[in-house]
This record gives structure tokens, C-alpha cells and sequence, in this order.
């Protein structure tokens, strides 16, 4: 039986993903408690929520079948496969196609699941590894790629003018209030940081160093997505971005905690006030789409019509500027080992991914097409 010690002394997701696996095991007893208290002590914080979302689908989806997922095999496994390919829908409960890698992870967390609780895993059938095999077929492995938000925009050289939506334009955009204050100071860390959305919100001005002698400063990233264990990096921060930082600093009247905070409006968009807590992940999209909405009625992003800018806001994500930064870096020419140690990745495959389009424009095909432009 599971020890009442252990669950006791777990916090709230830690306690449901034991609900979740005792709900799966015979007579709802785990038969390794402590296996599953060692998982959720090793998880990161996203891993469990993916872990439990995922779980909860499959569950809701047995059940619309009247299959019970304690007793589901490996047909039901691949039954469920089709139906997250939209190879075989129920048009009753149709299901939302989701894309070859999504569904690869559901797959992992449902062996997972089944593992913890004492009983055979469905998905390890060989029948479960071919249907995948043939989704993926089927679906393509090409994942969607945030759109990259650049410094300058699409340019060809880094010394052009910024061009349509790009970081330029948005922090020109930014409003000369408070609220714009921490705006300005929350796109430049995001770009010279090249910081995830958890990394970004977390950030407390306790981490920040500097200035130093030539205005300067570094910010200490404790943890982050690929850093678990916590063993820590830092990230340059620019002279513009100190000053940045500091100006929003002295407009919300930020003396520790941390940094990047809610700046609440009335409704004629004056500022209230600041909060005190630190920003949520999901606002990290909405201020990048908020910005590029008001760049575009200040006539900053060109030509642009509605229908290019609803597309733009579209295909933005918290992960833009990141993608922007890779892309910035390959176009300036630094060094794929250069990048990844700057900005912390640990794929060389991603940052390759996120410069694809670049490579296109100045690979060997290009430079030839250049070559016979006036033939």
C-alpha cells in the first residue's frame, strides 16, 4: 500500500499524479509507492502537467468508448493513435488532430502511467510501435516552428534598416508609461538573454548583476528547461538593456522579488498600479502580440495589411524571439557551438531548424540563382 507519509508530504500536483496512477492500479494500490514519489520529485513542474494532461485524455477517451483504462490493450492503444491522426474519428466525439510528436509524448506518458502502477503497458506492443510508425507516415514529422522575431526583421544584412514586424519596431511601439517601461525592459532581456518563457518570468532583480564599468550586466538563470538540477548559467544583458531594466525598476517601485511584473489599467488603458507577483507564463505571448497590434497602427510595420498582421499575430508565440536570436546569430555568422553555448541549447538539430529559411536564402542555390540574376 502506498504510505500515508509520503502522500501526506507531497504537494498538490505530486498528490494527483498519485491519484491518477492509483486510479489505473488493482484495487487502486500502488505497488511502489515510492517509485512514483521518486517521479514526481524528478519531474520538472511542465513534465507533470504534461504528464497528467495527457493522462486525463486518454482516460476521457476510454471512457467516451466504454473502455475501462485499467483493462485497455494494445488495440485500444492503437485505435486511440487513429483517432489522434484523424485516420478513424468518432463523429460523435471527434477529436482534434494533433501533430506526430504530440502524440508521440502522450505515448510516453500513458507507458509511463501503466509501468507505475504494476500492470502491462499497451503501448510497448509491437502492434502500438507500427501504428505509430504509420501516423507519423501519414501526419509528417515536421514540427510547427514559432514564427522569429529578429532584431531588424527579414533582412539580408544585419546593417539594413529594421523592416515589418521585428523587435525594433515593437520596442518603438511600447508606450511612454509605466506600463511601457516594463515593455521595453522585458523584450530586450527576452532578446539578449535568449530566455524561455519560464525563464523569463521567473527572473528576480536579485539574479541581475551590474552595471559594471561600461554599463553592462549579467543575470543569473538558476534553473531552466534543459537545467533541472539547477546548476545554473548567465546570460549577457547590454548597456541599453541595464538602462532598460533599471528605468522600469524606478517607474514600478521594484526594489526586490521579481522583476517582470503585472502592470494592472483602468479601463481607458491609465495605469492602476504594479503587482506584486511575478508574471504569468501565458502573458509572455499576449505582450508580443500586443505590441505588434500597435506597431501596425502606428504605421511602423510598413504595408503591411490586416489580413498579413492577423497572420503575423497568429504565428507569434513566447518562443519568437528566441527563434528571432538563433536566426539573428546564424545570420551574423557566429558558430553553431558559439549559439548554443550563449543561449543554452543543447540540440544542435534546433537552432539548425530555427536557421532553415536562412540557409535557403544564402545557400548554394541561391548564391548561384544571384549569380545568373540578369541572364
Amino acid at each position: 500500500m502506498p504510505e500515508p507519509a509520503l502522500i501526506e508530504r507531497a504537494d498538490p500536483a505530486s498528490s494527483e499524479v498519485v491519484a491518477q496512477v492509483e486510479a489505473l492500479a488493482p484495487l487502486r494500490r500502488l505497488p511502489d509507492a515510492q517509485l512514483v514519489a521518486a517521479a514526481t520529485r524528478a519531474w520538472s513542474p511542465n513534465t507533470i502537467r504534461a504528464f497528467l494532461s495527457d493522462l486525463r485524455l486518454w482516460s476521457d477517451w476510454c471512457r467516451r468508448r466504454g473502455i475501462l483504462a485499467s483493462k485497455a490493450d494494445a488495440d485500444a492503444v492503437a485505435a486511440y493513435l487513429r483517432a489522434l491522426a484523424g485516420i478513424e474519428q468518432d463523429p460523435r466525439n471527434p477529436m482534434k488532430i494533433r501533430a506526430a510528436a504530440t502524440i508521440e509524448r502522450y505515448l510516453v506518458n500513458i507507458g509511463w502511467a501503466y509501468r507505475m502502477a504494476g500492470i502491462d503497458d499497451p503501448t510497448a506492443a509491437p502492434l502500438v510501435r507500427l501504428e505509430f510508425k504509420a501516423l507519423r507516415k501519414t501526419l509528417g514529422t515536421r514540427q510547427r516552428q514559432a514564427r522569429g522575431l529578429r532584431f531588424k526583421g527579414e533582412v539580408a544584412d544585419l546593417d539594413d534598416a529594421p523592416s515589418g514586424v521585428c523587435l525594433a519596431h515593437l520596442l518603438k511601439a511600447c508606450r511612454r508609461d509605466m506600463l511601457g517601461a516594463r515593455d521595453r525592459a522585458f523584450l530586450l532581456v527576452a532578446y539578449d538573454s535568449g530566455c524561455r518563457r519560464s525563464e523569463l518570468v521567473t527572473i528576480s532583480c536579485e539574479a541581475i548583476e551590474g552595471p559594471d564599468h561600461d554599463g553592462a550586466g549579467t543575470l543569473f538563470i538558476g534553473t531552466s528547461k534543459t537545467d533541472q538540477e539547477g546548476r545554473g548559467a548567465f546570460a549577457y544583458l547590454s548597456p541599453v538593456t541595464m538602462a532598460a531594466i533599471e528605468a522600469w525598476r524606478h517607474a514600478g517601485g521594484i526594489d526586490r522579488g521579481p522583476l517582470f511584473r503585472r502592470v494592472e489599467t483602468y479601463f481607458d488603458g491609465s495605469v492602476r498600479c504594479v503587482g506584486h507577483s511575478a508574471l504569468h507564463p501565458n502573458s509572455v505571448t499576449l505582450i508580443y502580440r500586443r505590441l505588434i497590434r500597435a506597431a501596425f497602427e502606428k504605421k511602423l510595420l510598413g504595408g503591411m495589411t490586416e489580413t498579413e498582421l492577423e497572420r503575423w499575430v497568429g504565428a507569434v508565440s513566447s518562443h519568437s524571439i528566441r527563434v528571432g536570436v538563433a536566426q539573428d546569430n546564424i545570420a551574423a555568422g557566429e558558430s553553431l557551438p558559439a549559439i548554443m553555448q550563449a543561449y543554452r541549447w543543447r540540440d544542435p538539430k534546433t537552432v539548425m531548424r530555427y536557421g532553415a529559411r536562412l540557409a535557403a536564402k544564402s545557400g548554394a542555390s541561391a548564391r548561384l540563382a544571384r549569380r545568373f540574376r540578369e541572364v
